[in-house]
């Protein structure tokens, strides 16, 4: 769904992305320097309960998640290592953004439920770009499914973000709900059209 902004996103950054090769920055550098302030933005400030300040920092480092592929293809620089390299720091993003909201429950949030439901959305994001990952790897497809990345990261960030400026912390409970809920119904819209695509390869070989 968030993809179809991604062009524009990619525009607004393009004079960033041309100053960082002028100064002769690497897209690896960018990806790594990225993750380094959403993993901080996330473990420093959620478990303090600065929600407001940690959503600012993260989505800060969010898009340079834009801006080093946008200056691999513009050096002609994209190869495998780079695209492995931002899948895996993506997944550790991920976690942090998530575990810090875990921390931030088991401390000033004082939510014990919110804390279980932090780590269910945390475990079930990992396994669903997990299960994607090993599907194409044997060679199946398994991209299906109600809860992408994208759509993750942007709605928890906006929904912790509006309720810590409206002191509506139902708003971010609620997306953890739904994107607890989404992400484990894609893990098993996954497991069930890899299992098709199996059972089907393997009675064509009989």
């Amino acid at each position: 769904m968030l993809e179809r902004f991604r062009a524009f996103w990619t525009r607004l950054l393009s004079p960033i992305a041309h100053l960082f090769i002028r100064l002769g920055i690497s897209a690896d550098a960018v990806t790594l320097v990225g993750t380094i302030g959403v993993c901080a933005g996330a473990l420093i400030f959620f478990p303090q309960g600065k929600l407001l300040t940690g959503v600012l920092v993260i989505t800060a480092f969010v898009f340079s998640d834009l801006i080093d592929g946008h200056m691999a293809r513009t050096t002609g620089k994209t190869n495998k290592f780079g695209a492995f390299l931002d899948s895996t720091l993506d997944r550790i993003g991920d976690g942090a953004i998530f575990g810090g909201l875990l921390l931030y429950f088991a401390g000033p949030g004082d939510s014990e439920l919110y804390m279980w439901l932090s780590l269910v959305c945390l475990v079930m994001g990992a396994v669903t770009s997990y299960a994607r990952s090993k599907a194409e790897g044997l060679g199946y497809d398994a991209k299906v499914g109600i809860a992408e990345r994208s759509d993750r990261l942007v709605s928890i960030l906006v929904m912790t973000g509006l309720g810590a400026i409206f002191d509506l912390p139902i708003l971010m409970e609620v997306t953890l709900w739904a994107l607890a809920l989404a992400s484990t119904i894609t893990v098993v819209q996954r497991i069930w059209v890899v299992r098709k695509q199996a059972y089907a390869e393997a009675e064509a070989g009989n």
